[in-house]
């Protein structure tokens, strides 16, 4: 299992952002962070429209399993857009905490456990596949240790919705 993770943190590592890899302390926290790349217009509509901007803004520190705009497209066609209405807000802030971990896990940690509790206090299942870390056998990390001021984020592939009991 060692020479396992030890592989999966080299891949990891190695795409890591070039504010981590440099040593200088990050100053932008998650939404800024998440903002400026450019890939996550959606999650960052999402934060907005669920009322959890300043939360994620917040003094964290925050483990954000992040999906990207390719990972939003990949829901049923329309989902997205049924999310976003106000009478759907509960049904999304549920989903969006669900993809929020209390506290900073790297990836060197996360790569040891089974599971972790999402702010939304239901359990995301974790499993090293491979060469990478999946949650709930299904969103693949696919860019690890973006360090942020209030935490960090790990993008992934697909959208993990919350178990439904």
């Amino acid at each position: 299992m060692k020479a396992i993770a030890t592989s999966i943190l080299f891949g990891f590592f190695a795409v890591m952002s070039p504010a981590v890899a440099d040593d200088k302390a990050p100053t932008k926290d998650i939404v800024d962070t998440a903002v400026a790349a450019g890939s996550f217009k959606t999650l960052a509509a999402a934060l907005g429209a669920a009322g959890l901007v300043d939360t994620m803004k917040g003094d964290g520190p925050f483990t954000v399993f992040a999906p990207t705009d390719k990972a939003f497209a990949k829901l049923p066609k329309g989902t997205v857009e049924t999310l976003l209405k106000p009478e759907n807000k509960d049904k999304l802030v549920a989903i969006l905490t669900y993809h929020v971990v209390s506290g900073k896990v790297m990836s060197k940690t996360a790569v040891t456990l089974d599971k972790a509790t999402a702010l939304s206090k239901k359990d995301i299942a974790l499993a090293v596949k491979g060469q990478s870390l999946t949650l709930n056998g299904s969103a693949k990390v696919i860019k690890a240790d973006i360090e942020c001021s209030n935490g960090v984020i790990h993008v992934i592939d697909t959208v993990i919705l919350p178990p439904s009991k």
